[in-house]
């Protein structure tokens, strides 16, 4: 007898468990969630994305309301909607038991604006990858004109780099081996305005100090692009303060070992690296 009271006891306990967990499912189902705690987090000064711009987005797309219910909350589908931001590199959706939740976002770092021959304009980011422009936000970086065939819809840096049919007809890994360096060289990033192809497929540095031009011709290769801004700052350090700003029109690292400079009045200099 006593056996089967004990089992009646458990079972009886076992049967309150679970209701009383069914219970507390449907209360926190039914819970109304609050607003969702934001975190951007961005490298450097460019912010591309605001915490309240963010939760407009999800407003607008009915991924958010008033009086949500926890049910009807779809935090693996506004994971999703965020990552395919172009400004955004990684998302994290986090809910907790109650009202609380919270998203955090890495917003992806600009290196160039680029101003394409179809009247696009687009950012490029420091892994490569293209980035929308906006009405709201402008970064403080390189600009990149001339003769740029790639498109807003381009593929990546890194899919160009792996594709030597890409390679031969894109230029956007060029510009992008120039625009990280100058992005990652503090005197670069101060003398260098504007990157500029001309049509014969060369890349010209446009400087902020100085009327020159600098021709950079090529830049197939990370290593080519470091000797060549070698040159220019040795240039820059060894030259530049006995020869003045204005002596010269034209500055070209097309050529190894050497740099070749054309003075305003129309003299030709060579200068060994």
């Amino acid at each position: 007898m006593k056996k089967w009271l004990k089992i009646a006891a458990w079972s009886l306990l076992g049967f309150g468990v679970v209701f009383l967990l069914l219970v507390a499912q449907r209360a926190q189902k039914e819970t109304i969630v609050s607003k969702p705690k934001i975190i951007i987090h961005v490298t450097g000064e460019n912010a591309f994305l605001t915490k309240n711009e963010l939760y407009i987005r999800l407003k607008r797309k009915g991924f958010v309301f008033d009086g949500q219910q926890r049910e009807k909350l779809n935090t693996s589908a506004i994971e999703k909607y965020i990552q395919s931001m172009s400004e955004v590199k990684t998302v994290k959706v986090f809910s907790s038991i109650g009202k609380g939740w919270k998203i955090e976002v890495l917003v992806r770092k600009p290196i160039a604006r680029i101003f394409n021959t179809f009247g696009e304009t687009f950012y490029l980011d420091e892994d490569g990858i293209i980035m929308k422009s906006s009405n709201l936000h402008t970064a403080r970086v390189v600009v990149v004109s001339g003769n740029i065939k790639d498109r807003i819809h381009s593929k990546s840096v890194k899919e160009i780099i792996n594709n030597p049919t890409l390679k031969s007809i894109q230029k956007l890994d060029q510009v992008y081996r120039i625009s990280i360096y100058v992005c990652n060289d503090p005197l670069m990033q101060s003398l260098i305005s504007q990157i500029h192809l001309k049509s014969n497929g060369d890349f010209v540095l446009i400087p902020l100090v100085g009327g020159q031009k600098i021709i950079f011709g090529s830049a197939n290769s990370d290593e080519e692009v470091k000797d060549k801004f070698e040159k220019l700052k040795l240039f820059y350090k060894e030259a530049i303060p006995f020869e003045g700003w204005n002596k010269y029109e034209e500055i070209s690292l097309k050529y190894k070992k050497q740099i070749v400079c054309k003075t305003v009045n129309g003299y030709t200099e060579e200068k060994e690296n």
